[in-house]
């Protein structure tokens, strides 16, 4: 236990964010530093229960309390060991997890939470400051050749995973760069993008060689891609964006986030898009559908372009600023929350649905909607209209955030023919294999849309069974 009395003496503090004035005109990452001093009692604040339900509320499973005492006592590369031995990727979900740890902290029952994700982050980084993060090649190679077809957070951690395994790993992304939604769909305000590359770097001297630009299922038959590896793993995401189907959607300033998400990432990263394709939130009136993070990430990126006007609309009612009863501890709390670009501008508004758009000459000029209320029909939860409530909104931009349905089914999936959920998603068995032979899946292509901490905990489930099935044995941890 890092200090007895550490959750006693010290409150909980989390990083600060920089002046809303100054973010608001970059594309830098929104927190300022944090001493180690204070997090070193953060870390102390830990009390090791004896039943540590931090480990229950992280997919990754991980080691949450042991890093915690390894940090109050200034024992850092045992840390990051500690660390890396159940989560590939700390950088990655020290900045992006919405840290369901802290949520299930028992500390948290009837008092602030330990701050696990900055602890986590803090490690990382030290680590990397340090020099301690080198690439770890496998001492021998066992012949057999995998595919990795999707380079998010769960291609990237099966990938790493199994070249470390000693076998020889070909990752494809059909984008000009590997990441995925890391690369080109989190703005870089909220993760820039050197935290990629610096990984990406460590794995190449790995062994796993990236290939780009190949749309596998197009450029690579199925059958081709059976053919030259022993294994494949797909890990393309949930891809398929919710669509607004009302009168108007085909009018010009209509635009899924995830086209208009990446544009901007691109211009970050150097690339030249011409200002007639590029899609610009500047001195526009811009309203958003959806009230998760995708809308969040648009709403930050439509301020730092200089929109004139930002309101976020989201079709569920607004939740509670504490946790209802029906929402008790450890379970993740359906709460109220004030994410970097909320506190940036924009109007939040709830309870609203769309009922069609209009325009001129082909160009979006209002959102038409009501507001509706949701009311107990049979024992669930049934949406009405509020009648009297309709109303209009001036708009330039329209950009919907409303969730994802699963992964793209023609082209790759079709070709393989793999078993599909009622849901859409591909279907795997307890060992992430598919419905055809040597063929695994993890991430959102099997779980659905989720969190970056579930992507990588697949990618490390599906690597260990992989290497399971072509080995007969394994010693890659699971945390699945």
């Amino acid at each position: 236990m890092a200090k007895p009395t550490g959750f006693m003496e010290f409150g909980r503090v989390t990083p600060t964010r920089r002046p809303v004035t100054d973010r608001v005109h970059d594309w830098l990452e929104v927190y300022e530093d944090f001493p180690n001093i204070a997090l070193r009692q953060q870390a102390a604040r830990c009390m090791d229960c004896g039943i540590p339900f931090c480990h229950q509320g992280c997919p990754l499973g991980n080691i949450i309390p042991d890093w915690n005492d390894l940090v109050y006592r200034d024992k850092w590369h045992e840390a990051i060991e500690r660390l890396h031995a159940t989560n590939n990727f700390p950088e990655f979900t020290g900045r992006l997890c919405p840290a369901p740890c802290e949520a299930a902290c028992v500390l948290g029952i009837n008092s602030d939470p330990v701050t696990i994700k900055q602890v986590e982050l803090t490690i990382i980084e030290h680590a990397f400051r340090e020099g301690w993060v080198k690439p770890e090649p496998a001492e021998v190679a066992t012949g057999k050749r995998v595919a990795v077809v999707g380079s998010g957070p769960a291609g990237l951690a099966a990938a790493q995973q199994l070249a470390r395994a000693g076998h020889a790993v070909t990752l494809f992304e059909r984008d000009d760069r590997i990441g995925g939604l890391l690369r080109y769909g989190i703005p870089d305000f909220k993760m820039q993008k050197e935290f990629i590359d610096r990984r990406l770097e460590q794995m190449q001297a790995e062994g796993v060689e990236f290939r780009t630009s190949v749309n596998v299922g197009v450029d690579i038959s199925a059958e081709e891609l059976l053919g030259q590896f022993d294994a494949v793993c797909l890990t393309g995401g949930s891809t398929i964006a919710r669509d607004l189907e009302v009168t108007g959607r085909e009018l010009t300033g209509v635009y899924p986030a995830m086209t208009y998400l990446p544009m901007q990432n691109r211009r970050n990263a150097g690339d030249e898009i011409p200002d007639e394709e590029f899609i610009s939130a500047a001195g526009k009136r811009v309203i958003i559908l959806g009230g998760g993070d995708t809308g969040a990430d648009c709403l930050g990126t439509a301020l730092r372009q200089g929109a004139t006007e930002v309101l976020q609309y989201e079709l569920l009612p607004r939740p509670a600023d504490s946790r209802p009863d029906e929402n008790p501890w450890p379970t993740w709390p359906n709460i109220y929350r004030v994410s970097s670009a909320h506190e940036e501008g924009g109007v939040r508004d709830y309870s609203i649905l769309t009922k069609h758009l209009s325009g001129e000459n082909g160009v979006l000029k209002k959102l038409h909607a009501v507001r509706v209320e949701f009311v107990q029909k049979d024992g669930r939860a049934a949406m009405q209209e509020v009648p009297g409530s309709e109303f209009e909104e001036d708009v330039d931009l329209l950009l919907l955030a409303m969730g994802f349905l699963g992964p793209q089914r023609t082209g790759l999936l079709d070709q393989l023919g793999v078993e599909l959920t009622e849901r859409g998603n591909v279907k795997a068995d307890e060992h992430k294999m598919t419905s055809v032979p040597g063929v695994f899946t993890a991430g959102d292509m099997t779980r659905g849309q989720s969190l970056i901490v579930w992507a990588i905990a697949e990618g490390r489930a599906a690597a260990h069974h992989i290497d399971a099935f072509l080995m007969g044995e394994t010693v890659l941890q699971t945390p699945l």
